[in-house]
């Protein structure tokens, strides 16, 4: 069954994933994972921790990253819309520090794979969202990073109508930038 459609970006690495969906009127099936058909596509990892979080409207999570113990990381949502973005923190890559943002949503079911050593965060862009994603190596509090979501070093261009309340932890508001970084 199963079969994926795989969209490379401008930074390596970063894959954007939409599975084969089989529709009628009863409703749909897909596979949200599997094995040999991410392997195909250069995604072959063993996850082993799953994900799962839901927030309201104008949440931005992020940037974060795992410092010691980074993860590869698949990401879908569930229910409702975000903007999903990577930014690349791998030493000498060629695109460090460049980021690259997709719509992941209920309705159009892709998936973002975000390779070690890029930091991760989204903005719900509808009224909820239930967000899930694979990990390849569990979660270290200890061991956290992040970024500053508005750095103006790295730019990201997150889709914030006039108006639209953002909320953003108390933690990720303290994040640094790119320049603390090195």
């Amino acid at each position: 069954m199963g079969k994926i459609y795989v969209e490379t970006c401008h930074i390596e690495g970063l894959k954007v994933i939409t599975p084969a969906v089989f529709g009628d009127e009863r409703g749909y099936f897909m596979e949200t994972y599997n094995y040999r058909d991410y392997k195909a596509a250069g995604i072959d990892m063993e996850f082993v921790q799953d994900n799962q979080s839901s927030s309201k409207r104008g949440v931005l999570r992020g940037l974060h990253f795992q410092i010691r113990y980074p993860q590869d990381k698949l990401v879908r949502v569930v229910s409702g819309e975000v903007f999903d973005v990577a930014v690349d923190l791998r030493e000498g890559s060629d695109t460090y520090g460049q980021w690259y943002g997709v719509v992941l949503s209920a309705e159009n079911k892709k998936q973002f794979f975000i390779p070690k050593n890029f930091a991760h965060g989204f903005l719900v862009l509808s009224e909820s969202a239930e967000f899930a994603y694979k990990c390849t190596d569990f979660y270290h509090p200890d061991d956290e990073g992040g970024l500053a979501w508005n750095d103006p070093d790295i730019g990201i261009e997150w889709p914030v109508p006039e108006g639209f309340k953002l909320t953003i932890s108390e933690k990720d508001q303290k994040w640094g930038g790119l320049k603390e970084l090195r």
